[in-house]
């Protein structure tokens, strides 16, 4: 059943409604995303490919998860507004998801996986910026949660990933790209 607001254009939807279909939507794209990488994954490793960093991948999938969590449990009690600005923000940044994922190609995954052989991608969103997937899913954990003002979810979840990027994701990666460079 669509909400009464979506209906009305001259009404704002609540964030407490809203939250249902936002988490559901996000559900929706990471379970679509899961099945991609597992795909070219499979790709992956036919062709030979190595995996690094696999210690701390359910670490990110439970960071993720609770975020998840968070975002729909305080959402939920959201008593204000839809924050239109925050939601036209994040759909910029699916937008740019998508770029770079598309940028990717068969590289593209959830998980460190050094393909033999194969040049490092350095075209599109990759020749402005190092690991910009990983720019956008710092900026998507603290912004999609202002949509419904969880701003608890954003905070901790967003602070948390930053962490767990900054200190632990991209060295992993980075120590990777750096052996395969050391083996051509």
């Amino acid at each position: 059943r669509v909400p009464r607001e979506l209906h009305h254009p001259g009404k704002r939807m609540n964030a407490a409604r809203f939250t249902p279909l936002l988490v559901g939507a996000l559900v929706t794209q990471r379970l679509l995303e899961l099945r991609h990488a597992r795909k070219n994954e499979q790709l992956a490793r036919e062709a030979g490919a190595v995996e690094y960093g696999a210690g701390h991948y359910p670490a990110i999938v439970l960071l993720h998860a609770g975020w998840l969590a968070g975002l729909w449990l305080e959402g939920r009690h959201s008593r204000q507004a839809v924050n239109t600005p925050a939601l036209l923000g994040a759909v910029t940044l699916q937008a740019l998801r998508y770029r770079i994922i598309r940028d990717l190609g068969v590289y593209w995954n959830t998980k460190i996986l050094i393909w033999p052989g194969a040049k490092r991608v350095e075209t599109g969103t990759y020749q402005y910026i190092r690991h910009p997937n990983y720019w956008v899913v710092m900026a998507e954990m603290f912004l999609v949660p202002q949509i419904v003002h969880a701003r608890k979810t954003s905070l901790i979840g967003g602070t948390l990933n930053l962490l767990l990027l900054a200190l632990v994701r991209i060295p992993a990666e980075e120590k990777a790209l750096q052996e395969y460079d050391q083996q051509k």
